[in-house]
């Protein structure tokens, strides 16, 4: 469902995390040493990063860290990291289905290089087990247990077939794309293995990127400073990582409230809010070009974004099982974690739909509008927090608290087309049981393949379909789509899936 993206450029490199793609074969070899290039005989390089347990479990989220990446130069010389500071980066391959993340960047030398070398640490799962029997003696039957698998053979992958050898030219970024393969890194007894066939594969991206979404992805972080004379400003992720944000008359500005900004441009970005960046491109000073810059809050705001696991009802009031997926605040509000997040009275409901216009007779306005599949962003009311240690050892980390604001994020669902609607532009989907797939049902929870509508208007991007385009969409092809799920009137089914973007998944793994 999930692959690893990176993207390098001569002299700058860079990382991104998203879906699958084709691939080269990898082979394994210990890590090796690594150093840093200022040299100006150089170019930009990035790297990107996007995303079959056993019967009767379902993997709820899945989070690795990538603890370095290495070129090795034809020349013999020393490695090149493509990591800042050889920081580790956390990757939720949950949330890549249908879109890639932005890592890092590097200045790499102009030269040809023969290889590329990853090494992965600290895997964590959380799943649910609606099997027979418990797992490893640890989750029980019908419990959501947080698990840290090992990693069989090595954690040190190294790639030297095709697109190696690669040649960066001065001033010319470049880009490699990573793929991660969850459904086939992640074996029978929940260990994970890297070296598994097409489990992770490296391509290199095309110097113009094809219409539709991005593949450079996305950060997520704080604005530092903003200089409006040089038309940049800087963002600072959670990793530590700094990076400088350019914008131009194509960068669009989206979610930002009428109180801070009136016109849409750089004189809504202000210190201290919290921001996503849609990166367009990698430019060969190593500064990044926004596409798109979407207000998430202030600092001084406290929300947390999630998957909806469960609903239920507490004295007259709705409580959501928010599956956590991102907060400022991750020490409080860890990935991985599960929230019980009551819905004050005279809640606020909307739809984090920036310039997507939402057809008319699909509703999110209040708590009949919830359902278990949906991505939320709550707000946190001041005081209500309570964190609670786990009773047991597998458990996830619990923690409740109330909303008075909820949101409606994109979810991402990945599945195989089972008919399509030409004339409504639409096409249903099952989905796949064993990962991130929602279920539908009053109670929780109810893990099965789900059948889901997918709408698509004039504004829905495709990408990897010939053509790219609905007319590109058939019966039996394995689908990642990213949009607006909506439960139905009178809860009928199928529900429906507002699609954003539809990737095709050719190779058919996920």
């Amino acid at each position: 469902m999930h692959a690893l993206r990176f993207f390098f450029s001569v002299g700058l490199i860079s990382l991104f995390l998203t879906g699958c793609s084709q691939s080269p074969v990898s082979t394994m070899s210990p890590s090796s040493s690594s150093t840093s290039s200022s040299s100006t005989n150089s170019a930009q390089v990035s790297l990107s990063i996007t995303d079959e347990p056993p019967t009767g479990v379902t993997v709820l989220f899945f989070q690795i860290s990538l603890t370095s990446a290495n070129l090795t130069p034809a020349s013999g010389s020393s490695s090149i990291s493509l990591l800042s500071n050889n920081t580790p980066i956390q990757v939720d391959v949950t949330q890549l289905q249908a879109i890639s993340a932005f890592l890092s960047t590097a200045n790499v030398p102009a030269e040809t290089y023969n290889s590329l070398s990853l090494t992965f640490a600290n895997p964590q799962l959380v799943i649910f087990n609606a099997s027979d029997q418990a797992i490893a003696s640890t989750c029980p039957v019908n419990a959501t247990c947080q698990l840290t698998p090992k990693i069989d053979n090595s954690s040190t992958l190294t790639f030297s077939a095709a697109p190696f050898p690669v040649t960066v030219a001065q001033n010319t970024p470049l880009g490699f794309l990573l793929d991660f393969h969850l459904d086939q890194v992640i074996q029978s007894d929940l260990s994970v293995d890297l070296s598994a066939t097409n489990g992770v594969t490296v391509a290199q991206l095309p110097s113009a990127p094809p219409m539709g979404p991005s593949p450079f992805g996305f950060l997520l972080g704080t604005v530092e400073s903003v200089n409006s004379g040089q038309n940049e400003f800087t963002l600072q992720t959670r990793f530590g990582r700094t990076f400088t944000i350019d914008v131009n008359s194509g960068t669009s500005y989206q979610n930002f409230p009428s109180t801070v900004c009136t016109t849409s441009n750089l004189s809504c970005v202000a210190t201290g809010q919290i921001v996503k960046v849609q990166v367009a491109s990698v430019e060969s000073d190593g500064n990044l070009l926004a596409a798109q810059v979407s207000y998430i809050q202030t600092a001084a705001q406290e929300v947390v974004e999630g998957n909806i696991i469960g609903l239920s009802a507490s004295n007259g009031t709705t409580v959501m099982n928010l599956l956590l997926h991102w907060s400022p605040d991750s020490v409080q509000f860890p990935f991985g974690g599960i929230a019980s997040v009551t819905i004050a009275a005279g809640a606020t409901f909307s739809v984090d739909s920036g310039n997507f216009t939402i057809p008319k007779g699909l509703s999110f306005a209040s708590t009949s509008d919830l359902l278990v599949g949906q991505e939320v962003q709550v707000s946190v009311a001041a005081g209500s927090l309570s964190n609670s240690r786990a009773l047991a050892f597998w458990a996830p980390p619990s923690l409740s608290f109330t909303t008075s604001s909820v949101e409606l994020e994109p979810s991402q669902v990945t599945g195989t087309v089972t008919s399509v609607n030409a004339s409504g532009s639409s096409f249903t989907i099952t989905t796949f049981p064993n990962f991130f797939s929602p279920w539908l049902n009053s109670t929780w929870p109810n893990w099965r393949a789900t059948l889901i509508t997918v709408q698509a208007t004039s504004q829905t991007a495709y990408q990897d379909f010939s053509p790219d385009s609905f007319s590109g969409v058939s019966n039996n092809n394995v689908v990642s789509v990213q949009g607006w799920l909506f439960s139905t009137p009178s809860g009928a089914t199928p529900t429906t899936l507002l699609a954003d973007t539809v990737l095709g998944r050719p190779e058919r793994f996920f």
